[in-house]
């Protein structure tokens, strides 16, 4: 599609949202950190241990959809957090996909999801931790999936162990859009129609488009 000149990614490009190739955003990612980056490792277990998500290890504070949480602010996949803390079996079985599965709801929006004039759909699948919303300037910093609606995964910070962070108002119209109706905290599935996600870009998901995302962190 041809993207509004706005929506041209001048200098943060970290996820395919933001109209990159999937090289694009490897080299130019902006994160908060894989397990490593920080410097600052939780402290090991014993090697061959058991990961159970929701007794999380030193210094995660919580595990949730396939990534952790840390105390110093990083981000990590299970399989990230298993490798830092020794662990070589989670509990529940085998460790999970990185990348989550696509939702039984992938294929259309349910008739009780919200709807705004564009077209974009959405349902709050986790609620937030206070009122700051985006606004079109803020710099958002999240964890997020997109499918097709086929239940094709085509992106996800979770299965690279990094959050993604940009501009509001550099990234699709429907992510502009539907990110500014949420709060801190927050996790959302929308439904993006073509026409406000790649609208038949060469090289980029065609369709609806199907994303969940948890906003982190707000920056004006």
């Amino acid at each position: 599609m041809r993207l509004h000149p706005a929506l041209v990614l001048v200098v943060t490009c970290a996820v395919s949202v933001l109209g990159c190739s999937s090289a694009e955003g490897e080299a130019l990612a902006n994160t908060q950190s894989s397990a490593s980056a920080s410097g600052v490792p939780a402290p090991a277990t014993a090697a061959g241990a058991v990961f159970d998500p929701n007794n999380p290890p030193p210094g995660w504070v919580k595990c949730h959809r396939n990534h952790c949480h840390h105390q110093d602010g990083r981000v990590a996949s299970y399989a990230q957090v298993m490798q830092e803390v020794g662990a070589t079996s989670i509990v529940g079985g085998a460790a999970p996909a990185v990348a989550p599965p696509a939702p039984a709801d992938v294929a259309a929006p349910p008739a009780d999801t919200e709807k705004t004039a564009s077209g974009l759909a959405s349902r709050v699948l986790k609620t937030g931790t206070g009122p700051t919303k985006p606004g079109p300037t803020s710099v958002v910093t999240v964890h997020y999936t997109g499918w097709t609606t086929d239940g094709k995964s085509f992106d996800s910070s979770i299965a690279r162990g990094k959050t993604a962070q940009f501009p509001v108002n550099k990234v699709i119209p429907g992510w502009t859009e539907g990110l500014q109706l949420m709060v801190v905290g927050e996790e959302r599935r929308f439904w993006i129609p073509e026409d406000i996600a790649y609208n038949g870009k060469p090289g980029k998901p065609a369709g609806m488009l199907v994303f969940d995302v948890e906003l982190i962190e707000v920056r004006d």
